[in-house]
């Protein structure tokens, strides 16, 4: 999901939109494949017992696992989006409801990038961003090809500077 046009101001551009690694979906990957596997051998080992109404709880139960424990964590991945403009980074998440974080570049201080050996193998890590306000610097964890994404905050930070110092 790339920012939409009717969010963007004149003149503005979008530089590149990315979401955290997919990496997250593991978690949520097991718990689809043993609760798919568990279900349909439960479902099956009750057969018509009970005139099959505990087959149709265990596959009441194993889809509401299914959508709390994997739907769910995919949704808020999907919709989870970073967008780096020529102007500023926008955060945006929520499923129903939409939350952001924007910040200027011209109000970032600095920008560093963190990666342990887990996010060297995967070819990601969490950029750290602090800006100029009372608010706590912006976390984004799990940022796919970093180094890339970190350099290209920096180059528009350096720019957003340096078009501020010619205007004093």
């Amino acid at each position: 999901m790339a920012l939409s046009r009717k969010f963007m101001m004149d003149g503005e551009q979008v530089v590149t939109t990315t979401r955290t690694h997919v990496k997250v979906l593991f978690v949520p990957l097991v718990i689809l494949l043993a609760v798919a596997f568990a279900g349909s051998f439960l479902a099956a080992r009750a057969g018509d017992s009970g005139d099959g109404y505990v087959r149709w709880a265990v596959v009441a139960i194993a889809v509401v696992v299914v959508l709390w424990g994997s739907v769910l964590p995919f949704l808020r991945w999907l919709s989870w989006t970073y967008s780096l403009t020529t102007q500023r980074l926008v955060e945006q998440k929520g499923i129903l409801t939409r939350e952001g974080r924007v910040i200027p570049l011209s109000r970032i201080n600095d920008v560093s990038y963190e990666k342990n050996l887990n996010d060297r193998i995967l070819g990601c890590g969490t950029l750290l961003i602090h800006n100029a306000s009372e608010e706590a610097g912006l976390e984004l964890r799990d940022i796919p090809h970093v180094e890339s994404f970190h350099r290209q905050v920096s180059d528009l930070v350096f720019a957003a500077h340096r078009g501020s110092d010619e205007s004093v």
